[in-house]
């Protein structure tokens, strides 16, 4: 799920890793809008607030938007940074870092938020945002641009052009290739929305406020280190068999 890259990647890891971190990105979305009234998996609505702040010349909160801003691009910009300077390391996977830094930070602020009074509320959004840019960053080098799993925009045009395409067989004959396509985006947006869901949940109903986001680097925490038994497993079993 997160190894296999190139040639070697097919639809199913895709998938998997789709379904697993668009959960991850509903439950963190709806934690920082219930504890801080902020979007924090994409920075779409923030720009907008952004030139909207600076063209009504109040700059300290334009100022805070750009922080939000940076934070996700910085994200993004240092996953890809660690993977391409770790990619020729055989003793380290590449997409290892960036995936246990996004746990370590989604678990220090749920941890944290127990025994410290969060007087900083922007730093923790941006914390959140920098955590969104790092996943969708690493999940889109993965997938080869194929998965895309903190934002619904574009998955909700490309689906709505996948569906039209699948009207007219003749100018699109790889009618498989659609459909698996098509069956994708809609789990990652069922993900994305079931994330939300239990992260309400977790949140209201059960009182855990930032602690919600322990569960979020938990699951990340699961499924990373499955697949590293995994691919352990199945190349002790290859080894065995070559002998």
């Amino acid at each position: 799920m997160f190894r296999h890259q190139g040639k070697s990647r097919n639809f199913k890891h895709n998938l998997r890793i789709a379904t697993v971190l668009s959960f991850v990105a509903g439950i963190v979305n709806v934690t920082g809008f219930l504890s801080f009234n902020q979007l924090t998996t994409h920075v779409t609505g923030h720009f907008s607030l952004f030139i909207n702040d600076i063209a009504d010349l109040q700059f300290w909160n334009g100022a805070i938007y750009f922080l939000y801003i940076f934070s996700f691009l910085f994200g993004s910009f240092l996953a890809s940074f660690l993977i391409i300077k770790f990619r020729d390391n055989k003793k380290l996977d590449a997409f290892f870092l960036p995936t246990i830094i996004e746990c370590l930070i989604l678990l220090s602020i749920g941890l944290l938020s127990n025994v410290y009074v969060m007087r900083s509320p922007d730093l923790i959004v941006c914390l959140l945002l920098f955590t969104m840019g790092l996943q969708n960053s690493f999940v889109t080098k993965i997938s080869n641009a194929v998965v895309r799993t903190t934002h619904l925009t574009g998955l909700f045009t490309d689906l709505g052009i996948e569906i039209s395409q699948m009207f007219f067989p003749n100018l699109h004959p790889q009618r498989e290739k659609l459909k698996a396509n098509i069956k994708l985006r809609i789990y990652i947006i069922l993900f994305f929305f079931a994330g939300g869901l239990i992260g309400g949940f977790l949140y209201s109903k059960l009182d855990l406020k930032l602690n919600t986001l322990i569960f979020g680097a938990l699951i990340l925490l699961i499924s990373l280190f499955y697949d590293i038994i995994r691919y352990r497993l199945i190349k002790g079993k290859r080894r065995y068999s070559a002998s």
